[in-house]
Parts: structure tokens; C-alpha cells; sequence
């Protein structure tokens, strides 16, 4: 018999098949193509066989097929449900990369065709994801997801960095300048290896020019010129 079949029954849905079975019926239904199908096949294994290994593996098919469909908070709901049952498993680091990937693109499904920066989006998925990369590369820092988590980390810094970028170019415009300054040095003290840092110094110097503080704009400036002398601003106040 079969690992995970042992002191088993099926289920009245199962029609007597076995978990093996009905995996490889779902096989078939994604090989076909028919991906709703294989999705609500790998469920009935859930249900008809909670214990099986086919189980195990059916949850991570189920989540990585949602994520195709961009069904990416359902996708993370399963992805949560597996890491708590199977915390220890050899799939575990996957299941939180394929999380921590759910959220990412979470963030830019929506809104793709009108803006193309996720970081002008609400970035409550990017920090979401950064949250699960993390706690992969905490608790499986061998693994190749792990790895792989921190080149996605480096890309969320970025776009969080942006974020605050976009917030404190906007206070410009509007003349909240104390807003501004505020948001630049949360950017520099944050997210001090991100690309943002010296458009935030050069933001930051030009706030501190409009509210009289010369000596302020000047320091801003000259940590700006010794850490970046080819520094070219790459964002626009105006519309």
C-alpha cells in the first residue's frame, strides 16, 4: 500500500479512488489544460484524503495553479493553511517563496495598463511580501528559495523606497515642505542602500532652499555631491 494510504478510507466523493488515482486524474486535467478542473481535483484529494502524501502535494498544485490565475490572495490562504501544517517539510521554503511571490504580484495585477511603477501603487502587498521573504530566509537561510528571496528583497526596497519618494515629491507640490523633508530622511535613514537615496537628498536640499534653512540645504547638499558626484535628478516636481 502506498506512503500516506495506511488505515485510510476514502470518502463517498473519492468514488472509491485512490489518492495516487485522483492525483493523476488532476495531472491529467492540467496537461489538458483545464486548470479549474485539476484545481477542484486536487481539492477532493484534500478532502477525500487529508493525510496522504498526495494531500501534501495537492495543496502546494492547488496554490501554484491559483497563482497562475493570478488568484493570489486565495493562493496565499492555501500557502498559509500548508506552512502551518507542514512547517518542517522539505517543501516548506518553496511554499514561502510561492507566498512571498502571491503578494508581490498582488500589488501590480490591478492596476498595470494605467500605472506601470508599483511603487505609485498601494504598496501594502509589496510590504506584505517583503515580510514573507524575509521569514523564509530567517528560517531556511540555506535554501535556494532563500536565495533567491533576497534578489526579490533588494527589488521591494526599491519600490518602497519610490513609495516614499512619490509621497515627498507630492508634499513639494502642494507645499507641505516640512511633509517633504520628513519623507526624504525617512528614505535615507530606512532604506539607506536604495537607489532613491539621492533623489532624496536633492529633494531634501530643495525643501530646506524654500523654507529658509540654508545651512540645512547646504549640508543635504554637499553629503550629496561627496556620495554621488554624477548625480542627475531623475524625478520632476512639476505634473
Amino acid at each position: 500500500m502506498p506512503f500516506g494510504e495506511k488505515n485510510e478510507n476514502a470518502r463517498p466523493l473519492a468514488d472509491g479512488l485512490s489518492p495516487k488515482k485522483l492525483y493523476e486524474l488532476a495531472e491529467d486535467k492540467l496537461n489538458a489544460g483545464s486548470i479549474d478542473q485539476a484545481i477542484s481535483q486536487f481539492e477532493l484529494i484534500l478532502v477525500s484524503y487529508p493525510n496522504s502524501k498526495y494531500a501534501i502535494q495537492a495543496r502546494l498544485d492547488i496554490a501554484y495553479n491559483l497563482f497562475k490565475r493570478k488568484k493570489y490572495s486565495r493562493a496565499i490562504s492555501i500557502l498559509d493553511e500548508f506552512i502551518k501544517r507542514h512547517p518542517s517539510h522539505s517543501s516548506a521554503p518553496y511554499a514561502y517563496y510561492l507566498r512571498g511571490m502571491s503578494a508581490q504580484e498582488k500589488s501590480s495585477s490591478m492596476l498595470d495598463t494605467i500605472v506601470t511603477d508599483n511603487a505609485q501603487r498601494d504598496v501594502q502587498g509589496i510590504r506584505q511580501a517583503y515580510k514573507y521573504y524575509e521569514e523564509l530566509i530567517i528560517k531556511f537561510p540555506d535554501s535556494k528559495y532563500s536565495k533567491e528571496a533576497k534578489k526579490k528583497l533588494v527589488e521591494l526596497v526599491n519600490a518602497l523606497a519610490r513609495h516614499e519618494l512619490y509621497i515627498a515629491i507630492y508634499y513639494t507640490r502642494i507645499g507641505a515642505n516640512i511633509a517633504a523633508i520628513n519623507r526624504s530622511k525617512y528614505i535615507i535613514e530606512n532604506y539607506p542602500y536604495s537607489l532613491s537615496i539621492p533623489d532624496g537628498l536633492h529633494l531634501m536640499a530643495h525643501n530646506y532652499d524654500l523654507i529658509k534653512a540654508d545651512n540645512l540645504a547646504k549640508d543635504a547638499r554637499n553629503v550629496l555631491i561627496s556620495s554621488f558626484p554624477n548625480y542627475s535628478p531623475s524625478y520632476s516636481i512639476s505634473k
